[in-house]
């Protein structure tokens, strides 16, 4: 497809870019908000996984009681942070790919559904003569 530099009015009023294709029919473009596509994050990280991060550094802080804990608990947040930040970096769905990866078996036998299985009596109800009564 090539892009056009006339402008068209369609059918309903509406002036938008126009397309031509390869037959030189003119096409509509429909923009694609980025607010559509973009990942769901929050501080820069996966947002139930900072949230979950959070949980238990604010947990650990309030809980126990004891600076010793409060330590931790800041340290715990601000590695927690560094981590998925970088995580998110990398591959802003990585937890979604790694939770419906852990749905797939590691090995799928050769039958046309994965929960079929030919019991010993089917076989012999194929192998049986289908004339004989």
């Amino acid at each position: 497809m090539r892009r056009c530099s006339c402008r068209r009015v369609d059918g309903a009023g509406l002036i938008g870019d126009a397309m031509k294709d390869d037959n030189g029919i003119l096409l509509r473009t429909v923009p694609i908000h980025r607010a559509l596509n973009r990942p769901n994050l929050l501080l820069g990280c996966d947002r139930e996984m900072i949230m979950f991060a959070g949980l238990v550094s604010g947990t650990m802080i309030i809980y126990i009681l004891e600076w010793k804990s409060a330590v931790a608990g800041v340290f715990l947040w601000f590695i927690s942070l560094w981590v998925l930040r970088r995580m998110a970096k990398t591959d802003p769905y990585l937890r979604q790919v790694y939770l419906r990866n852990k749905g797939y078996r590691s090995h799928y036998p050769p039958r046309p559904t994965p929960e079929r299985v030919i019991s010993d009596t089917a076989n012999k109800r194929r192998m049986r003569n289908p004339w004989k009564r």
